[in-house]
C-alpha cells in the first residue's frame, strides 16, 4: 500500500492532495454526525447535510455555518472542530507533502516542486529555479517545520493576550481559556467560527481584543513563505524575494483602500456605522477591511450594508490573502501579476517587471488560469443557488464568493439554505480552497518542453 501511495505522490502530488483533503472531510463528517458530537442528551445526531457542511467549512477554514456553533456542538464536537481548523490551516499541499513524506519516507523532486508551488506558486516555472525564490526546493523540510512552529507559537501568543479580555466579560478562567484558544485558532487560520453565543459583538468595545483578532487574521493571510522569509531576513528587507515584496505591498494597499472605501460608503448608514463616532467608525472600517481578507468575523450584520459596500466586499473577498496562507481567494500575488501585465502592456514593455526583477510570462498564464477557474466556480454556483433559493442576487453572490474565497462572512442566506443548497455551497468551499492552489501547482509542475514552435498568428482582442 505504501508503494502504491508513493507512486501516486510522485506521479500526481496534486491528485494526492485532493484525495487527502477529501478523506479528512469525510472523517470529520462521520465524527460530527455522531450523537456524541451534538450538545444535549437525547437530541440524536446532526443531520448529514449539516455535519458535511460543517466538516467542509472546518477543513477548508471557511467559517460559514448552518448551525449555531456556540450551542449546537458538545465538547467532543468542539474538539473535532478545533483540531480540524488547525489541520485545514496548514494548507492543502503542505499537508499532503507531510503525509507523503511520512508514508513514503522520502520527498521526491516532483513532490518538492508541488510543495514549493503551494508555498510560492508565482515562482515555480519550467526554467531553472531562481536562487532568490522565497522557498527553495532544499528548504521544503525547513518550511514544513516553520509552518507547524509558527502556527502554534502565534496562536499561543494571541490566546494569552485574549484571556484578560474574556475574563473581563465575567467568564471564569476555564471558559476564558477555551474561548481565547478557540478565537486565536479561528482567527489565525482565517476560519471565523465563534465559540460564544454573541460572537465578536460581545467584545465590540474592547479595542485590545479586536486588535488581537486583526493581528492574527493579518498574519494568517500573509502566507507561510512570507513568514518563513521574514523570520530569516527581517533585518534585511533588500534580501526579500519579489514574492514577499509583492505580497506585503498588495496586502497593505488593499487593506488601506478597503478601509477607506468602507469609511466613505458606510459612514452615514444608520444600520452599520452611522450611529458611531468618527474614531469608532474609522477603527471598525479597518476591522472590516481586515476580515474581508478571509477572516470572516463581523461586528455588524452584513445584510445591513449598502449594495455598494456588498460589492466592494465581494471584490476584496475574491482576491483573498497571500499564497500558501490560511486565507482563500485567488491570492494577492495573482492580482499583482495581472496588474503588472496590464502596466507592462500599456508601456509597451517586453516583459513584466517588479522591484528590479523580471517576471516570466508563464506566471501570467498561471494567474489568468486561476482567475478564470475562480470566476467560473462563482458564476456556476451563483446561478444554482439563485435558482434554488430565488433570493436577491447581491445576497447570493456575496455568500457564494465568501464560500469560494473561504472567508466566512454571510448575509444570513447560508443558514437558511435547503439541504441541496448546502451541498452546492459545500462543493463551492471545497473547490475554492483546493482548486486554485492545486490548479496553479499542477500547471506549474506539468509544463513540458516542446521541441518545435507552430506558426504565429494574432487574433483580434479587445
Amino acid at each position: 500500500m505504501r508503494d502504491a501511495i508513493d507512486g501516486l505522490v510522485r506521479s500526481s502530488p496534486a491528485r494526492f492532495a485532493i484525495l487527502v483533503f477529501a478523506t479528512l472531510v469525510l472523517i470529520t463528517t462521520a465524527l460530527l454526525s455522531l450523537p456524541l458530537a451534538r450538545a444535549g442528551a437525547g437530541t440524536g445526531g446532526t443531520p448529514l447535510y449539516d455535519a458535511f457542511f460543517t466538516a467542509v467549512s472546518t477543513i477548508c477554514v471557511t467559517g460559514l455555518t448552518t448551525v449555531d456553533m456556540a450551542t449546537h456542538w458538545s465538547p467532543f464536537g468542539n474538539t473535532i472542530i478545533f483540531i480540524g481548523m488547525n489541520v485545514g490551516g496548514m494548507g492543502v499541499l503542505t499537508l499532503a507533502s507531510i503525509l507523503g513524506l511520512v508514508i513514503s519516507r522520502r520527498l521526491g523532486l516532483r513532490a518538492k516542486l508541488m510543495a514549493a508551488s503551494d508555498t510560492n506558486p508565482s515562482r515555480v516555472h519550467a526554467g531553472p529555479v531562481s536562487e532568490r525564490q522565497a522557498v527553495r526546493l532544499g528548504e521544503v523540510g525547513g518550511l514544513l517545520v516553520t509552518v507547524a512552529v509558527s502556527t502554534l507559537s502565534i496562536e499561543a501568543v494571541i490566546m494569552l493576550g485574549m484571556v484578560p479580555s474574556v475574563m473581563a466579560k465575567g467568564h471564569d478562567f476555564g471558559l476564558s481559556l477555551w474561548y481565547s484558544a478557540y478565537y486565536a485558532v479561528s482567527a489565525f487560520t482565517n476560519t471565523g467560527f465563534n465559540p460564544n453565543p454573541l460572537g465578536p459583538a460581545e467584545f465590540f468595545d474592547d479595542y485590545w481584543f479586536q486588535s488581537l483578532m486583526m493581528l492574527a487574521v493579518f498574519l494568517g493571510s500573509l502566507g507561510f513563505p512570507v513568514i518563513f522569509a521574514l523570520l530569516r531576513t527581517w533585518r534585511s528587507p533588500r534580501r526579500w524575494s519579489v514574492h514577499v515584496k509583492l505580497t506585503l505591498t498588495t496586502t497593505i494597499v488593499l487593506w488601506i483602500a478597503g478601509a477607506m472605501t468602507f469609511l466613505v460608503l458606510e459612514y452615514n448608514n444608520p444600520k452599520t456605522y452611522g450611529s458611531f463616532g468618527f474614531v469608532k467608525t474609522f477603527y471598525e472600517a479597518f476591522f472590516m477591511s481586515t476580515m474581508t481578507r478571509s477572516g470572516g468575523f463581523s461586528t455588524i450584520d452584513m445584510a445591513d450594508l449598502y449594495g455598494s459596500s456588498l460589492l466592494v466586499t465581494d471584490m476584496l473577498m475574491f482576491v483573498g490573502g497571500g499564497s500558501a496562507s490560511t486565507a482563500g481567494g485567488i491570492k494577492v500575488t495573482t492580482l499583482a501579476v495581472l496588474f503588472l501585465a496590464a502596466y507592462a502592456e500599456a508601456r509597451g514593455a517586453p516583459a513584466m517587471e517588479a522591484f528590479g526583477r523580471r517576471i516570466p510570462r508563464d506566471i501570467l498564464r498561471l494567474a489568468v488560469s486561476v482567475v478564470l477557474w475562480g470566476a467560473t466556480i462563482v458564476a456556476v454556483s451563483t446561478v444554482i443557488i439563485a435558482q434554488i433559493t430565488k433570493s436577491a442576487l447581491d445576497f447570493v453572490l456575496f455568500d457564494v464568493i465568501s464560500a469560494f474565497a473561504t472567508c466566512g462572512l454571510s448575509t444570513g442566506l447560508t443558514e437558511s439554505l435547503p439541504p441541496e443548497g448546502k451541498y452546492v455551497m459545500a462543493a463551492t468551499m471545497f473547490m475554492g480552497r483546493v482548486g486554485t492552489v492545486t490548479l496553479a501547482a499542477a500547471l506549474a509542475a506539468a509544463q513540458k518542453r516542446q521541441l518545435f514552435r507552430r506558426p504565429e498568428e494574432r487574433p483580434i482582442v479587445g
